[in-house]
């Protein structure tokens, strides 16, 4: 039997309840692994809340790493000890879980499991923002919202490797130093002042070539216009909520902007965009050009808690399930 944390009712961080489960042998093309840890994401929130749909009940996390401990038939290239980790396969709330080997990729020397399974989801959000939703360059002045949490110390420091100039934002003095550490060149404190105000007068007027929330509701506006003409705004997360409808005209209006609303499962469909996007940060994370920032762990029967210090934006950095 394997215990897990099951949703059987969309709610508050009070639904996740441990379970024992049976978890039988893996099928064709799959393996059975032993779960070292799970990487507590806002995703997480968004399903257990209703903000996404899933239908209940079913076991939370998305996110992980372990070791196989069984092998499928047809489930090439993974044998039983393998260390392996995983972005995007449900069911990870978990000691024991089925996986498709199409969705792991094994986890290279010198890394740890704790590690592995703290840079997968948001090392691989940082690296598609950076490298993929839009092409950054040398120069290029870049927004990014929510600086001290996991995914973004990870974007500031992917942004600060690609030649980007970063202006964060957080909400107090403990933070700024977390984003500055990152590599952040300036922070803007968004509880002290109109950071849209605070982004012109860092950039001379000009505003930045691209934003990148994760916050929202709140931050939405002010995203827009802390963008140049003919910017992007990225909007990866609704940590404060989803941005209420818009008037495209105002795109016209505020000039010619870009908003794109990406996912992270767009951006690795296919095997091959996976194992490149995996390997680019694994490879970052073991000659330390991505320094990956454990914000607290938990025991497996304390999801709850670990959903509430998320939910508060109280962690600076990733936040992971120890089963």
């Amino acid at each position: 039997m394997s215990r897990a944390i099951v949703i059987r009712q969309i709610g508050g961080p009070e639904v996740l309840e441990v379970e024992d489960q049976e978890v039988g042998a893996p099928g064709p093309g799959c393996v059975r692994v032993c779960v070292r840890a799970a990487g507590v994401n806002f995703i997480d929130i968004y399903f257990r809340s209703g903000q996404y749909a899933r239908p209940v009940p079913f076991v939370s996390g998305l996110e992980g790493s372990g070791v196989v401990e069984a092998v499928g038939p047809d489930a090439e290239d993974l044998v039983v000890g393998d260390r392996v980790a995983w972005a995007a396969i449900p069911n990870s709330y978990a000691e024991q879980m089925i996986a498709p080997v199409s969705r792991l990729v094994r986890i290279p020397e010198g890394i740890d499991d704790e590690v592995a399974a703290a840079c997968m989801l948001q090392g691989m959000t940082a690296h598609y923002l950076t490298h993929g939703v839009r092409d950054t360059r040398p120069g290029d002045v870049a927004l990014v919202h929510a600086a001290a949490g996991g995914t973004g110390q990870l974007l500031v420091q992917t942004l600060k490797n690609a030649g980007a100039r970063v202006l964060a934002t957080c909400s107090t003095a403990e933070k700024e130093k977390v984003a500055l550490d990152a590599g952040a060149d300036s922070v803007i404190r968004y509880t002290e002042c109109d950071f849209a105000e605070a982004v012109r007068e860092l950039t001379q007027g000009r505003g930045v070539d691209v934003a990148y929330d994760s916050v929202g509701q709140t931050t939405f506006d002010g995203s827009l216009a802390s963008l140049r003409v003919r910017g992007l705004l990225v909007l990866f997360g609704q940590a404060s909520g989803p941005v209420p409808p818009v008037d495209l005209r105002r795109l016209n209006d505020m000039g010619s902007l870009y908003v794109t609303r990406p996912s992270l499962a767009h951006y690795t469909g296919d095997r091959a965009e996976l194992v490149m996007r995996a390997g680019a940060v694994l490879d970052a994370v073991r000659d330390r050009s991505l320094r990956v920032a454990i914000g607290g762990r938990f025991p497996l029967a304390d999801a709850a808690a670990a959903h509430r210090a998320l939910q508060d934006r109280t962690a600076k950095g990733k936040l992971l399930l120890l089963p």
